[in-house]
């Protein structure tokens, strides 16, 4: 094995029959700034995404508001026709109006609208997996959960998923379609989804943490993490990766960039080995910046 192959992160089945590499890549970054348009360097964007295959990254997670339609038209550009056992993941159910602008929309006809468009954005027959991006507070939760139900019948979507959800709107879903996936804001100082984490730990629900990466003040020069991160010779978003990774076996993390360096700097993570004693002491640091926060 090379020193870059996401395989050492090991393996989730999607839905119980959708195997994917646990260390996944987050297409939101290969946009604009704010989110919105083309990326600054187009060439950058579609090496970076070129690469994913060869670093044994299986799991795209994309969205049609990333640019929007940018980022799904960019994937496309640069990996169709997919290789055999890759997955894209996208969502929809915000629209966009600029930069940094994000407003629910949970309309029936939009969410079938959207996901069509995704069908001809990514140039697929089927959506591996579709997740709600938001609950549109304006819509009854039952309208929208209808909508993903009817795109699974349809077989315009395998599989379903959420975002920025809790529990009780994951059973809430689970009445009207099997969700595979739940996608929140998790990471070592953030821990606001921990219980949504143990729920979907417990039903064999994959968790995708977006803003994986994030250590805030624990990655400062002389803390834990730096000194762990110095031991593994690595750098301390590595070591937070690796934290991410080891917490659960449901765990799809998804740094996204740009640029393949970055990217290269994510995949490498995969091959640093924390010992329970590391994890537990970067745990409990973790909780102890969360509760301060």
């Amino acid at each position: 094995m090379s020193e870059f192959d996401a395989a050492k992160s090991g393996q989730f089945k999607i839905g119980g029959d959708l195997p994917v590499h646990r260390l996944g890549f987050g297409a939101m970054r290969i946009t604009g700034s704010g989110i919105w348009g083309e990326p600054e360097d187009h060439d950058e964007a579609v090496r970076t995404l070129k690469r994913l295959p060869e670093l044994g990254i299986n799991f795209i997670d994309t969205a049609d508001s990333y640019g929007p339609d940018v980022s799904e038209r960019l994937i496309k550009e640069a990996l169709h026709p997919y290789g055999h056992g890759l997955v894209i993941a996208t969502k929809g159910g915000l629209t966009r109006t600029g930069p940094n602008v994000w407003v629910p929309l949970g309309r029936t006809e939009y969410l079938i609208q959207q996901a069509h468009k995704s069908l001809r954005n990514l140039g697929v027959d089927r959506i591996d997996l579709w997740q709600l991006h938001r609950i549109d507070t304006k819509v009854p939760a039952a309208e929208q959960f209808d909508a993903v139900k009817s795109l699974l019948n349809d077989g315009i979507i395998r599989h379903a998923g959420l975002s920025e959800v809790s529990v009780a709107d994951i059973e809430a879903a689970s009445k009207h379609f099997k969700v595979a996936t739940v996608q929140n804001r998790y990471n070592l100082v953030d821990r606001t989804s921990e219980d949504v984490l143990d729920y979907c730990e417990k039903h064999g629900i994959g968790f995708i943490p977006w803003f994986p990466l994030a250590a805030g003040d624990l990655a400062k020069e002389g803390s834990l993490l730096d000194t762990i991160a110095k031991k593994h010779n690595a750098a301390p978003s590595q070591i937070a990766l690796a934290w991410v990774l080891k917490r659960s076996p449901v765990m799809l993390p998804i740094p996204g960039t740009g640029k393949v360096k970055h990217l290269e700097e994510n995949t490498s993570a995969v091959n640093i080995v924390l010992s329970d004693e590391e994890f537990a002491a970067l745990d409990a640091e973790g909780k102890k910046a969360f509760k301060a926060a």
